[in-house]
């Protein structure tokens, strides 16, 4: 039998207890607000007659018999008084008090998340059935559906400050008896840039701009692999753009310290083939996660991302070939990008872990302002391709800078991070040593920074 043919989960009782509870006594509302919805009655009648309670509430007005069924009726709930007034009554005198109402509210609550489950359910079927859709498709459908549900059914209370007040002086406490990832935020394994950013938060969504060709694919290849192999803890990289051998690849040269083209072309020496054989193996000891399909949704990631234990961080490359969750329609690329960064910074925060995430910049970002001619000018948060809420959406925004026209040779290697964002450190800029051939970036030494006039501390 049709699951959505046997009889729905409801109580009638725990609902006419409710609306009871409310009648009995008004000030029992704000407690059943807190957990039940219009759309959690089962019954057309208790919702309309919820709604008059709820618009009571809006507008300040006392709830009582009398000025309840003059709302039913003006309103055409009930035909006349006389058929207003034997419901109401009905209702009001099912529980002697209100004492109770909160439980009641507890029940119709959690029938209506049943009911949910089995709609949820019987469209997961319906869709496995029609085999209309990819596999896929359908099974990202299921876990977002049952996600969906899980996540309305979350509630949280108001926290009281000396309670947040506690916590955090047990922050501090650890902190100053001993940094540790746990406390700081996941560290970079850059050190100069890491005193900057005082570390990748529980929920940050870091975003890391630079035009094609600078090297942002390689800096947040280098920051997941140095997070991976430290914290050995499960980084994820989806990669929309390259395979996952190419994206291998880049790893395992910046790791072994092995010419990219060489490694392409396979033409190693003995000595590069050991280099490759020990960072393979260290590689391969670590819990780095790739994901290479091209124009992935948020969804698609997130249905991923929670079967993934003990999830450290997220690495997307890169925003601008993601897809949006509704296709057609009238919205434009802006909007889009927009809805997809809004996205991203959600799925951080429900997944309590850093998301890094690569954008492209506008051309603009190597022009000259004045003169409007090819430049390496150091790039704007203005520069963000495609939306401005990306900037507002995110918690760190990082730019790579480098002499892209070779204009200065004695800045061939070296790359500017400019942080330019950053909710929870400072700001400013990081020079570090870029490495093309081995697509690495490093902190500069002290003799390096002296030589090119680096002025930050070391």
């Amino acid at each position: 039998m049709d699951a959505l043919q046997r009889k729905l989960p409801f109580s009638v009782d725990a609902e006419q207890s409710v609306l009871g509870s409310i009648l009995c006594d008004p000030n029992c509302f704000g407690d059943v607000a807190e957990i039940v919805t219009i759309d959690d009655f089962y019954l057309e009648e208790h919702k309309k007659i919820y709604e008059v309670f709820l618009d009571f509430s809006y507008q300040n007005k006392v709830v009582d018999l009398v000025t309840v069924i003059n709302e039913l009726v003006s309103r055409g709930i009930y035909r006349d008084d006389d058929e207003a007034r034997s419901y109401i009554r009905i209702i009001a005198e099912v529980v002697p008090s209100a004492r109770n109402a909160k439980d009641y509210a507890k029940i119709v609550h959690d029938k209506s998340i049943l009911r949910r489950l089995i709609e949820a359910a019987d469209d997961i079927q319906r869709a496995a059935f029609t085999e209309g859709e990819d596999v896929s498709h359908i099974v990202d459908l299921a876990e977002r559906k049952i996600y969906d549900i899980a996540g309305n059914n979350e509630r949280h209370d108001f926290v009281h400050i000396r309670d947040v007040l506690l916590k955090t002086y047990d922050h501090l406490k650890e902190l100053g008896e001993g940094t540790s990832e746990e406390n700081l935020g996941i560290q970079s394994g850059f050190s100069d840039l890491d005193n900057t950013l005082v570390g990748f938060g529980k929920g940050n969504m870091i975003i890391v701009g630079a035009r094609p060709g600078v090297g942002k694919t390689s800096f947040a290849l280098n920051i997941g692999a140095n997070i991976a192999k430290r914290t050995g803890k499960a980084v994820c990289i989806f990669s929309l753009e390259m395979s996952d051998e190419e994206l291998v690849s880049r790893v395992v040269s910046s790791e072994a310290m092995v010419d990219s083209y060489k490694l392409r072309k396979g033409e190693l020496s003995v000595d590069e083939w050991e280099k490759l054989a020990h960072a393979s193996s260290t590689l391969s000891e670590t819990n780095i996660l790739i994901d290479d399909t091209t124009g992935i949704s948020i969804t698609s990631m997130k249905a991923k991302l929670r079967r993934v234990k003990n999830l450290g961080m997220v690495i997307v490359d890169y925003l601008q070939l993601m897809q949006p969750e509704r296709h057609g329609g009238d919205q434009n690329r802006v909007n889009q990008i927009g809805e997809i960064s809004r996205g991203l910074k959600v799925m951080a925060k429900e997944l309590g872990v850093p998301v890094m995430v690569l954008s492209q910049l506008s051309r603009t970002a190597e022009k000259n302002g004045e003169t409007g001619k090819a430049t390496s000018r150091t790039p704007m948060l203005s520069d963000l391709r495609d939306s401005g809420s990306i900037e507002q959406d995110a918690d760190m925004v990082i730019f790579l800078s480098r002499d892209y026209y070779g204009t200065d040779p004695e800045r061939e290697n070296l790359v500017d991070v400019v942080v330019a964002k950053n909710r929870h450190g400072s700001t400013g800029k990081v020079t570090m040593s870029w490495i093309g051939k081995y697509t690495k970036f490093s902190t500069l030494d002290k003799e390096e920074a002296q030589r090119f006039g680096v002025n930050y501390d070391l």
